[in-house]
């Protein structure tokens, strides 16, 4: 940015991102590139806008192109980080993500997309780890606050999890995905009554989102009173540790074989009968969106 023209040009296309027009900003800042060719900022925004509208080898593209002219340009390593973790491209991912902390290590979110990477591999403390660094820079982001609350359920941290919960909630401005992730800490807790009541507020405020859809419906499923019969004794185990459980497993298959195998099929005849009885409850007897 050399001129006061091309700094208005620069802010007209950041205001447009924070009003979500992503077409008519690419618009401006394709223009804004006419005039200044090889600066990498330019090259870095049109990247952010292509993350933002979901293109995302079109934003690696241009994210690339803005790390060529410039190799530490942050909003371009931002960009990198985010497509990898959207492709799920894990040691891609873990390359970008420690070269762009490296260039700007108060970039909380990375901190908070290492904690989802985290979880889903079950590294569990590494995860929370993460997560206190991301809290560590902004304490009060409700997002943060949900997704350790359910780091800490798959810990069996379950009074540190409604802890967290509480403070999630009296930060949060309507945001889907703070309930998404309450409401996975609820399930993991065992209360699918509240699961239900987040589910159901995260499809509420995207409801084109399949993910979210599909945790509300399994919210449902374990509501149905045959389900909650049937999955009882899941709630004693989900306070055991992992090593506990295992020993219960083992000393099931010796000693009550029999009643081991009823409790399994029991449990999937009504899995299907539940998964059935909300599809007709939901959808009627056609498939239509929650």
């Amino acid at each position: 940015m050399e001129t006061i023209q091309d700094y208005s040009a620069y802010a007209k296309v950041q205001q447009l991102i924070e009003w979500r027009r992503y077409k008519e900003a690419l618009k401006e800042a394709q223009q804004l590139i006419k005039q200044e060719p090889e600066d990498p900022d330019v090259f870095a925004l049109i990247a952010n806008i292509y993350l933002l509208m979901d293109e995302n080898d079109k934003a690696l593209h241009w994210s690339n192109e803005a790390l060529r002219r410039e190799p530490e340009q942050r909003l371009a390593w931002y960009v990198r980080v985010c497509v990898y973790y959207a492709a799920d491209k894990d040691r891609a991912f873990d390359e970008a993500v420690q070269e762009a902390l490296r260039i700007d290590p108060y970039e909380s979110h990375y901190y908070y997309l290492q904690a989802n990477m985290f979880n889903k591999k079950g590294k569990l403390k590494q995860a929370k780890a993460a997560l206190l660094q991301a809290l560590e820079i902004h304490p009060e982001v409700p997002l943060y606050l949900a997704v350790l609350s359910y780091t800490e359920a798959l810990l069996i941290h379950f009074e540190e999890s409604v802890r967290l919960e509480r403070i999630a909630l009296e930060h949060n401005m309507e945001s889907s995905e703070v309930y998404f992730f309450l409401g996975l800490a609820s399930g993991q807790r065992g209360d699918y009554k509240l699961k239900e009541t987040y589910m159901r507020n995260a499809v509420r405020l995207e409801p084109d989102n399949k993910q979210y859809q599909e945790e509300f419906l399994d919210a449902l499923q374990h509501n149905e009173l045959l389900f909650k019969i049937i999955l009882w004794p899941v709630k004693f185990l989900r306070k055991l540790k992992h090593w506990q459980v295992l020993i219960a497993w083992i000393v099931a298959m010796l000693f009550l074989r029999p009643l081991l195998i009823l409790f399994i099929v029991l449990y999937v005849l009504s899995y299907w009968v539940t998964k059935a009885t909300v599809h007709v409850k939901v959808f009627g007897w056609g498939r239509r969106r929650v």
